[in-house]
C-alpha cells in the first residue's frame, strides 16, 4: 500500500442503500490496510439497521445531526448529535432507531475493517446525499443479505428480536 496520506470527502466516497438508509464508504478496507472502515450513515426518521451482531470486529457510532436511541437486549441509550456510542470488540446484539422527525447522521467508525465491503456486496449504488426508495425488501434480498452478513462475520435477526 501506498503510504501517503489521503484525503477524501463524502461528495467523492461512494453511496450505498442498505434498507431505507444511505451509507457513504469515506475510508475502506483497501485504503487502511485492512485496519480501519469510516462510514457516513444517512437514516431516515423511525429507520435504523435491524438487530444484529459481528465478533471479531468493534465499532462507533458518532451522532452528527439528529437522536438514535442505541438497543440491546439490556438497554435503550439515547444518543444526540455530538455522542459516541462504542460497541465493543465482539459486543452484543445491537441495532440502533432514528427517534427524531428528520434524518439522522452518523459517523460509524469499525475496527478491523471489513464493514465496508458488506455494504458494498448487499447494497446498491445511490447519488451521494440522497435517501433510497424505502420499499421493504422481497425475501430474496433479506436470504442474500443473511448469506452476505455471514460472508463477512455478521448475523442478522429479525426485525422485532429486541423489542
Amino acid at each position: 500500500m501506498n503510504k501517503t496520506i489521503q484525503i477524501s470527502n463524502s461528495a467523492s466516497s461512494e453511496t450505498i442503500a442498505i434498507g431505507a438508509s444511505a451509507y457513504t464508504i469515506l475510508l475502506g478496507s483497501n485504503h487502511s490496510e485492512g485496519q480501519l472502515t469510516i462510514i457516513e450513515m444517512l437514516v431516515p426518521s423511525n429507520g435504523g439497521p435491524i438487530p444484529h451482531e459481528h465478533k471479531g470486529f468493534q465499532e462507533c457510532f458518532y451522532v452528527l445531526e439528529g437522536e438514535v436511541e442505541m438497543i440491546t437486549k439490556e438497554t435503550r441509550i439515547p444518543a444526540k448529535q455530538g455522542d459516541l456510542v462504542h460497541i465493543p470488540l465482539d459486543g452484543p446484539i445491537h441495532c440502533f432507531k432514528n427517534t427524531a422527525s428528520v434524518n439522522a447522521r452518523l459517523l460509524c467508525i469499525v475496527a478491523p475493517a471489513g464493514l465496508d465491503r458488506f455494504f458494498e456486496e448487499a447494497g446498491r449504488k445511490i447519488p451521494s446525499g440522497t435517501l433510497p426508495d424505502p420499499a421493504p425488501p422481497t425475501p430474496e434480498q433479506i436470504a442474500f443479505a443473511n448469506q452476505t452478513a455471514e460472508k463477512y462475520g455478521q448475523k442478522l435477526y429479525p426485525k422485532d428480536y429486541l423489542d
